[in-house]
Order: C-alpha cells, then sequence, then structure tokens
C-alpha cells in the first residue's frame, strides 16, 4: 500500500512537473497591463453607475459578472477583426484573460458589498449626527478622525449632490483615508493571493475542481487570437437561445419605455423581474414565508447548467425547508425570538464545516507545503508556483500583523484582531473553495461577519466600546460577502493554466489589479456621488447600517445569546450529516453546500432558476446521456450572453441618455 502510494505520489509530481513546462505563453504583457488599467476605472464607473446611482442591475451580487463578459465579448470581436487585419497586434487568449481578471477583481472591489459600502461609512456618522441619535456623545470619542472624513466643508458635497469632486480641498481632504483604507485592502488582497497561491495545487490538480464560473470566458474568446470565430458563435443552438434571451429581455425594455408593447418571460411589475408569492398567502402560519419571489431569468437557467445536479436539487430544496422553517416557527409560537431559527447563523456553521472538511481534505497536502516552506524535505515541488511556499505562509504572516495592527488603530484590541480577521479568512476560504468546486452562483451571508457573530456569540459586555466602534467600521467588508475578490483570485490562477500562461506573471498582475482597482472604486464613488449626491441616493448608500446597530450596541448592551450560539452549531451538525451521508451513499440527493447557500438573500431570487435547470439537465442526463448534455451546451450559453449583451447595452443606453430601464436582474 505504501508502495501504490508513493507511485501516485510521484506519477502527481512528474505531472504538474511537466504542465509547468508547457506554460510558457505571456498573459500579464505590458499591453494588457495597459488595456486592463485604462477599462478598470471605466468599469468601476459603470458598475457605481448601475448600483448606487441608478440602483439596477446589480452585476457583483452574483458570481458572473455580467459587466466583464460583456466587456470581454466586446473586446474578443474587436480582437478577431484585429487578427485578421493585423495579426500581430492581437492579442492572445491569455492577454484577454489578464483583462478579465484585472476586470474581475476591479469589479469585486467597486462591488455591492465592497468600497460601495466603506466610501459612505467615512463620512456618515459626522454628517447625520443629532441629538434625538446622541451618536456624538455615543461613540464619536472612539471614532479615528485621520482615517474617515470629518470636515463639513468636504463631505457636504459629497451628500448633497451638484459639485465636483475635483476641488482641492475634497481632494485633500479624502487623499488620507483613501490611501489608508486602499492599503487596508490591498493588504487583505495580498493575504487571499498567498493562501491561493498555498491551495491551487491541491484543489486544482489534485481534486480537479471544475471551475464552472469561468467557462464562459473561456469559450468566448476561444481562436480569436489567430482570426477564427468562437466555435460557440458558429453554432445554431447557440443562436437560437441568444435570440430567444435577447429579444424577450428587448422587448421587456420597450415595455419599459412604450407600456403598449407586451412584456415577455417577465412575472414582475414595472421594471421588476420577479413576482411575489408573498402577498397571495395571507393565512397565519403559512404567511410566515414572507418574501418569495418567483422568477426565470434565463441567463441563471444557463448559468445553473453548469452545476452539479446533486447541487443544483439541494439550493432549491434547502430554499422550500428554510421557509417551512419559518412556518413551523410561527405555528409552534417561537417567534416570539423575531430572529428565530437564525437562518444567518446555521448558514454561518455551514460555512465552518466547508472550510473544516476542505482542511481536513488537504492535510497531507498542507504538511508537505508546510515542509516545503521551512525548508525541509517534502514531496512537493514549489518551483512552478507563482512565488515559493516559504514566501507565501511568510506573507500570510506579515499581511495578518498588518490587518491586526489597522485593527488596533481603529480601536480593537489584540485578541480581537487576530479572531476577527481568522474568521474573516475562513468564511473566505469557503466561498473560494466551493466556487472552484461547484460555481454555486450566489453567496452572500448577510450579516454573518465577525463583526455579527463575535457580539452575538459573547454578548456585547464583552467588549469594550472602541472594539464595538471598531467592529462597525469593518462593517464595510462584512455586510455581505456576494462580491468576494478571493474566489476571482484563485480563478484567475486557473485561466492561467488554461491559457498554459506563466503563473508569476498573473501573481504580479493580481497586485497591480488590486492597487489599480482599490483606487478606481474609491474614484468613481467620490466622482459621481458629488455630481448625484449620496442623500438622494441613500438607500443604496448603507453608510448608516453600521452605525445604527452599534448605537443599540452602546445603548443597549447585551449577554451572550446562547440561541443564536446553538444555531451555529446545529448548522454545522447539519452540514456535517449532509456531508458524511453524501460521502457515503452515493444515491444521498442532499449537498451541504445546498444547505449552506439556500438561507442566504440572494438564493430567493434564483431558486426558480435552479429549479428549472435542475428539471432540464436531469431530463437530459436521463435521456440523451453526457453526450447530448455537451452537444446542448451552446443553447444555454446563448440564454446567458442574450440576456448579458442586451441587458448591458439598455443600461449603457440608461446611462447616456438619463432614461430608467428594465432590471434583467436585481
Amino acid at each position: 500500500m505504501a508502495v501504490a502510494d508513493t507511485a501516485d505520489k510521484l506519477r502527481i509530481k512528474e505531472q504538474e512537473r511537466q504542465a509547468a513546462h508547457q506554460w510558457t505563453a505571456r498573459a500579464v504583457t505590458w499591453r494588457s497591463l495597459l488595456l486592463g488599467t485604462v477599462l478598470v476605472p471605466l468599469n468601476a464607473y459603470w458598475v457605481v453607475q448601475m448600483e448606487i446611482i441608478r440602483y439596477s442591475a446589480h452585476p457583483t451580487t452574483i458570481s458572473l459578472f455580467f459587466n466583464v463578459i460583456f466587456i470581454i465579448l466586446v473586446l474578443a470581436m474587436l480582437n478577431l477583426l484585429v487578427a485578421r487585419i493585423r495579426p500581430r497586434w492581437a492579442l492572445t487568449q491569455a492577454e484577454l484573460m489578464a483583462v478579465y481578471m484585472m476586470l474581475a477583481l476591479g469589479s469585486a472591489l467597486c462591488g455591492h458589498d465592497m468600497v460601495q459600502v466603506l466610501t459612505p461609512t467615512l463620512a456618515w456618522p459626522f454628517r447625520f449626527a443629532d441629538s434625538s441619535n446622541r451618536w456624538q456623545e455615543l461613540f464619536f470619542q472612539y471614532l479615528p478622525k485621520w482615517l474617515m472624513v470629518s470636515d463639513p466643508k468636504v463631505y457636504t458635497g459629497y451628500f448633497q449632490g451638484n459639485d465636483t469632486f475635483y476641488r482641492a480641498q475634497y481632494i485633500l481632504g479624502w487623499a488620507i483615508p483613501v490611501l489608508m483604507w486602499s492599503l487596508f485592502l490591498c493588504v487583505s488582497l495580498f493575504v487571499m493571493l498567498c493562501i491561493n497561491v498555498l491551495l491551487r495545487k491541491q484543489w486544482t490538480h489534485r481534486e480537479r475542481l471544475t471551475y464552472p464560473v469561468i467557462a464562459l470566458p473561456l469559450v468566448i474568446t476561444e481562436g480569436v487570437d489567430q482570426g477564427r470565430v468562437p466555435s460557440v458563435l458558429r453554432n445554431r443552438l447557440f443562436w437560437f437561445a441568444f435570440l430567444l434571451a435577447g429579444t424577450a429581455d428587448t422587448l421587456n425594455i420597450l415595455h419599459l419605455w412604450a407600456p403598449s408593447v407586451p412584456r415577455v418571460l417577465s412575472p414582475g411589475m414595472g421594471d421588476l423581474s420577479y413576482f411575489d408569492l408573498g402577498p397571495l398567502v395571507t393565512q397565519k402560519p403559512w404567511n410566515a414565508i414572507g418574501w418569495t419571489p418567483v422568477s426565470w431569468y434565463p441567463f441563471m437557467i444557463g448559468f445553473g447548467m453548469l452545476l452539479p445536479v446533486d447541487f443544483l436539487f439541494s439550493c432549491w430544496f434547502f430554499y422550500i425547508v428554510w421557509k417551512m422553517e419559518r412556518v413551523l416557527s410561527v405555528a409552534m409560537a417561537w417567534d416570539r425570538d423575531p430572529r428565530f431559527p437564525y437562518d444567518n447563523n446555521q448558514c454561518f456553521g455551514a460555512y465552518l464545516m466547508f472550510f473544516l472538511f476542505s482542511i481536513w481534505l488537504s492535510r497531507d497536502y498542507l504538511r508537505e507545503v508546510l515542509r516545503r516552506a521551512a525548508g525541509l524535505p517534502s514531496t512537493i515541488d514549489d518551483s512552478d508556483e507563482p512565488i515559493r511556499y516559504r514566501w507565501a505562509v511568510l506573507g500570510i504572516l506579515a499581511g495578518m500583523a498588518i490587518l491586526v495592527y489597522f485593527g488596533k488603530l481603529l480601536g480593537m484590541s489584540w485578541g480581537l484582531g487576530i479572531a476577527f480577521f481568522a474568521i474573516y479568512f475562513v468564511l473566505a476560504i469557503a466561498i473560494t473553495r466551493m466556487r472552484a468546486e461547484f460555481g454555486t452562483p450566489v453567496h452572500d451571508l448577510h450579516f454573518t461577519g465577525p463583526d455579527s457573530i463575535l457580539p452575538e456569540v459573547f454578548g456585547t459586555r464583552q467588549f469594550s466600546h472602541s472594539d464595538l466602534t471598531a467592529m462597525s467600521l469593518l462593517y464595510t467588508i462584512n455586510r455581505a460577502y456576494r462580491s468576494h475578490p478571493m474566489p476571482h483570485q484563485l480563478e484567475a490562477f486557473k485561466l492561467a493554466e488554461q491559457t498554459r500562461s506563466n503563473l508569476r506573471g498573473w501573481y504580479w498582475g493580481m497586485i497591480l489589479a488590486g492597487i489599480i482597482g482599490s483606487l478606481a472604486a474609491f474614484w468613481a464613488m467620490l466622482h459621481l456621488n458629488y455630481d448625484y449626491g449620496a442623500v438622494s441616493k441613500s438607500r443604496a448608500s448603507f453608510g448608516g447600517e453600521s452605525y445604527t446597530r452599534l448605537s443599540t450596541w452602546l445603548q443597549m448592551p447585551t449577554d451572550a445569546n446562547i440561541t443564536a450560539t446553538l444555531a451555529i452549531g446545529v448548522g454545522l451538525l447539519i452540514s456535517f450529516f449532509l456531508q458524511f451521508m453524501r460521502t457515503r451513499f452515493t444515491w444521498w440527493p442532499f449537498h451541504p453546500l445546498g444547505f449552506a447557500v439556500s438561507g442566504s438573500w440572494e438564493m430567493n431570487l434564483v431558486w426558480m432558476p435552479l429549479f428549472i435547470a435542475w428539471l432540464v439537465k436531469v431530463f437530459l442526463l436521463r435521456y440523451g446521456g453526457l453526450r447530448l448534455y455537451r452537444r446542448s451546451l451552446p443553447f444555454f450559453f446563448g440564454l446567458i450572453l442574450g440576456q448579458f449583451v442586451v441587458g448591458s447595452i439598455a443600461n449603457i443606453v440608461g446611462i447616456l441618455y438619463d432614461v430608467p430601464t428594465y432590471q434583467f436582474w436585481q
């Protein structure tokens, strides 16, 4: 047995060595970096226009960013023309994927749960403190003023609008906070990147995770550098689906502008693309289901076809289970606690189990990685990695030390800082793993970060006022995890392998993308809010959420919430049981990851499309096998691109002409 294990290790090592020698293409070149550097700020402007100014479309709330796919498709078609006219000028597929990487990371940073929340938080308490909320006497003494914008002469224009950011006083007033928080974001990205370096080979080569999210960008750029139209674009099924989805959305857009035009494939009203079942159920306890939207987003059906059948089934099945939990709570009068059954806490426990299980699977590999990092004999070769494992481990330790020190500057105690960022990266690793393995379309985890879990588990009485204030400031990266950047980094390394390009160049390219992306995100927020005014866009500003919560913490301190803590344990045990059964019985249909993600807010919008995708995929596999399924994939790529292209163009037209736009995605 030992001989067989040794032979397997040698075989894997030889395969990895041979693969490394084939990675000769250059992706991160001066051309791709220059193009990405130009496009990242433009993309940030577009995202903030959609998600903050117009509050529509919200591309960064799902795993596959439609804005990035649209830009890459346009670049691919332009590159195809260049390749036919001036072949030497054409970008390679690897270079196009490097641009995709920069745009994806830039979108994540300026997304709905990152800088969009951070920017207003820096000035919000100083603008909205008054005698009724008593913010000034409650927590102003704990705010690090040098990391925030407290001068009314600077922030007034930001909130009121009809102004311009390009005044010396405004730029200087925001300069230090923006630079320091950008440094914080870049250090966080650096730690994530080093963790991905350590885990990449295990997850990609040894466990052979499938990375469904990057399938579409690879498909639409195939062969364009050689002057060939991608094979998917030559498929009749693709164009049929593209026209089907695109025409439906075109009619819905025209209906919004001219109501006499009929709506198609859109059950909602106005500019909404879903129908809520909640108001139809009025009798107790069934009305506890609350908001239950029914939608059939064609792009989500298409994306769902790339996901495993058991995961698809578990997503919609456990979504119904969560609804039935609420009905049962009302029926049994357990809803006297308004948060029962603590969905978020159960989901946190499920994510924690997924992290622990992933690390357990990788334990032998990680042991060899640490031996290599320590300079001891190891079966793992890191010569083909983006950086040596030693430097990756040192990078994680140094980055964590900087982040904990930053937390100390915000007012955190050392112990809390270590626990806070440890939990944050545990969740980040779990999200990255589930994206790489199953391509989960949503992973929002609303109000489930360490800033929410720690005060619940231990009680706010156990923390000082400065601790609570610091956690409230870091709410900006923990409100939700929909646009988390770490999965995009690991997917970028997979793109490097798929395009046979040098991993080290991708590593340094992602560091540059993080720097450019963070600064571009702040620029887009400041530029647009000084123009339109954050107050008029207050429903999308989120700036007051953390301070309202902080005010409650300080005025009404709480003890440890035993029920919330037990809910974490329940979620962990349920997901552990589901994982145990899945590994023991091949017929077991329930997936623990489906349990984890189905309790999220975003699953409300996608459960029905995933149900449809499950039905279609089961039918194709049962009656046509893998061959029919693979032959049908162009159709589902067409559904995705049909909505993405028409929706993107409509949003651009809406921005240019300042007209409302049908939301093909909420």
